[in-house]
């Protein structure tokens, strides 16, 4: 019978697990695709997944990534190492008479090393270390906010050609783990970007909000001249907009309330003004308005200025970041053009607004101001005659984003050519040659990048290797010689198979009154915390006419000191400094009181003269403990020093120098002898 009903008798099993419902497309980006409309959407890493990585890499760059500014050393590593230990370095710039250093930007930086202190048993590589890991991590989640932020408001291809280009780029792996303000101001700006990417709308007042707050936050504590990138963020706020649709009799209402709600926004901002005033106030002494006096030197300056340091013609940035971001460079810049191109012949793919009787900004509109401000950075920074790399830092994850659309558009319009000449939307879904230019592309960009941040380790990682030979090494072997040395067990852990190391107690070290001595090198020195304790660093004169740092003063009058502020030698007013880049003679030593010195030779090519002899090859006076290659780049061919390539071969194209850490023969031996002679006292 046809309505019969039956039962089906089977054996029970496992439930069939529900199929989850794909993920759409978001239709309400910049950027829509017009292939592959239907289907589901390209794949692109989780927040939490993209960080993981990110991490990795960024760690990775804190761990083994060079100095390459000397500005880092003196004006920020040198005033933590000095706050942490008492001791350091002192420029100009952090003098209470010309604070352009800001105390509360340096001792942001103190919360990993007292962590590193309190874990490591006051080990100062270890904080140095910790500092860099610490920002390491601050720009890894800066860096996928950014992106999370572009897959969800501008296209989700965009965003992972974003990530791919961030992850793998040798300009971030420099910049993201550097203890700088334009560093920090990378963060912050990366951070306010991905804010702005959301439509500014009448209703969304915390996306004004916290992209003021942390625009504020960049220039104030950090670098403030990196406000310069918040002016299309502050254009689009007043006068475009945006995400919101206006009658007309409504636009003046409307306006007002633009203007009203990002100058409320910018007067909250500037309440962080008065915890920075006041912490730099207490650690000078006396009033100080740090952003101000940056910009009254670098701009209002008549008879001093930045431009005593050095001026670079304007092509310096083009071929610096060409450097450190390879092909993506060209594509960054010709993201307007792109865009331009995309407005004429590929509007589907901009997803412009439908006539209607409200006012309305169209996408191309909004994207164009999201990609003004790597544009209006570089045309800044280029027209100043001071250039150096690190100026760009704050710019670089614009960059990023906007070679990133360029690569997107660029992808369109050989779809839309495809289509063309095929009549087949079908095949162009179908067809591989869309993704394959758009690997090809990060593919190549990585692996220049890679091979690029590996020459910047085997050419110039030296210093860094120094400095590890000294403290591992070379004072251990002193030590050994005295009958000072004290070998501290400490046990890796619980493996019965790993063997138990020793830790050498370097502290008897003092008795022997070492000298580390600086020459024409004095620019690359990594720092006093990679320098152990009771090791004294000095510069000897060189051909270097400009003001080289002095210390910090070693004591201060009580009645300098404050219980608000634990360094009253901070505001001391030394004689010893001026703001003219005059040379400053009481800063140095004689060589002769040296007991170690660090040297860089060239043996195939020697360069010599009366105040920068060939200390290396000095051999009556001066022992070399540890040499290591560096490059030397005025005689190696252009695309072999700035590239890496695995193999002799490759190396053999480029001409080296040594990098010597030095020893006073004579100085050590009669030294060593004294603190024997001591110790054979003291027994009897």
């Amino acid at each position: 019978m046809s309505n019969a009903q039956t039962i089906r008798l089977r054996r029970p099993g496992p439930e069939k697990p529900q199929t989850a419902t794909p993920k759409k497309v978001p239709n309400d980006t910049f950027l829509q695709d017009q292939v592959r409309r239907t289907a589901r959407p390209p794949w692109t890493p989780s927040f939490g997944f993209a960080l993981r990585m990110l991490l990795l890499f960024r760690v990775t760059a804190a761990m083994y990534s060079n100095i390459d500014d000397c500005d880092e050393v003196f004006n920020f590593w040198e005033p933590l190492h000095f706050f942490d230990r008492n001791y350091g370095f002192q420029t100009w710039e952090v003098t209470p008479q010309y604070a352009i250093r800001s105390w509360a930007y340096i001792l942001m930086h103190l919360f990993p090393v007292r962590v590193a202190r309190f874990l490591a048993v006051d080990e100062k590589r270890v904080a140095f270390f910790a500092v860099r890991i610490f920002l390491a991590i601050i720009s890894s989640l800066t860096e996928v906010t950014l992106y999370r932020a572009v897959c969800e408001k501008v296209n989700l291809r965009v965003g992972r050609y974003l990530f791919f280009i961030l992850f793998f780029s040798a300009g971030m792996w420099n910049a993201s783990a550097a203890l700088l303000p334009s560093s920090f101001a990378m963060y912050t700006t990366t951070l306010a970007f991905a804010f702005s990417m959301t439509p500014s709308t009448t209703k969304n007042a915390r996306r004004t909000l916290f992209a003021t707050l942390t625009y504020a936050v960049g220039a104030i504590i950090g670098w403030p001249f990196a406000l310069a990138l918040s002016v299309p963020f502050v254009f689009e706020e007043l006068f475009v907009l945006s995400g919101d649709k206006v009658l007309p009799p409504s636009y003046t209402s409307w306006l007002f309330g633009r203007w009203k709600r990002l100058f409320g926004a910018g007067t909250l901002a500037s309440l962080i003004f008065l915890p920075v005033i006041a912490v730099d106030t207490l650690a000078y002494g006396r009033l100080s308005v740090v952003p101000l006096n940056i910009v009254t030197y670098n701009i209002f300056s008549s008879d001093r200025g930045p431009d005593l340091y050095g001026t670079s013609p304007p092509s310096l940035y083009l071929l610096n970041l060409l450097l450190n971001f390879n092909i993506l460079v060209p594509f960054a810049l010709f993201a307007y053009p792109a865009l331009a191109i995309t407005y004429l012949f590929d509007k589907g793919r901009l997803g412009l607004v439908r006539p209607s009787q409200a006012l309305e900004s169209s996408p191309f509109t909004v994207l164009s101001i999201r990609l003004a401000p790597f544009y209006l950075w570089l045309a800044i920074l280029t027209a100043q005659a001071h250039k150096e790399e690190r100026f760009m830092f704050p710019a670089y994850t614009m960059l990023c984003f906007n070679a990133a659309v360029t690569l997107y558009l660029v992808r369109g319009w050989m779809e839309t050519v495809f289509i063309k000449f095929t009549k087949s939307p079908y095949r162009a879904s179908r067809s591989s040659i869309f993704s394959s230019f758009t690997t090809s592309v990060i593919t190549v960009t990585a692996v220049i990048s890679i091979s690029r941040i590996f020459a910047n380790w085997h050419y110039y990682h030296a210093p860094l290797s120094i400095a590890y030979h000294f403290e591992t090494k070379e004072l251990p072997s002193l030590l050994n010689l005295t009958g000072l040395i004290k070998p501290d067990p400490v046990p890796l852990g619980n493996d019965r198979y790993r063997r138990e190391e020793k830790r050498i107690d370097l502290s008897p070290i003092r008795h022997l009154n070492l000298t580390l001595c600086l020459g024409k090198e004095w620019y690359r020195f990594p720092g006093h915390y990679l320098v152990p304790e009771h090791v004294r660093v000095e510069f000897v004169k060189s051909e270097f006419e400009g003001l080289l740092p002095g210390h910090f003063p070693e004591s201060a009058n009580a009645s300098g000191t404050s219980s608000w502020w634990p360094r009253p030698q901070t505001r001391i007013i030394p004689e010893d400094q001026n703001d003219l880049n005059k040379e400053e003679l009481s800063h140095y030593i004689p060589v002769e009181t040296c007991t170690h010195l660090i040297d860089l030779d060239y043996p195939s090519h020697p360069v010599e003269s009366a105040l920068e002899p060939r200390y290396a090859v000095q051999s009556d006076t001066w022992e070399r403990v540890e040499c290591l290659p560096f490059l030397d780049a005025r005689h190696s061919p252009m695309l072999s020093r700035v590239l890496w390539v695995p193999g002799e071969k490759w190396r053999q194209l480029n001409a080296w120098g040594d990098y010597c850490l030095l020893r006073n023969k004579k100085l050590i031996s009669s030294k060593i002898e004294e603190v024997k002679a001591k110790a054979s006292s003291v027994l009897e």
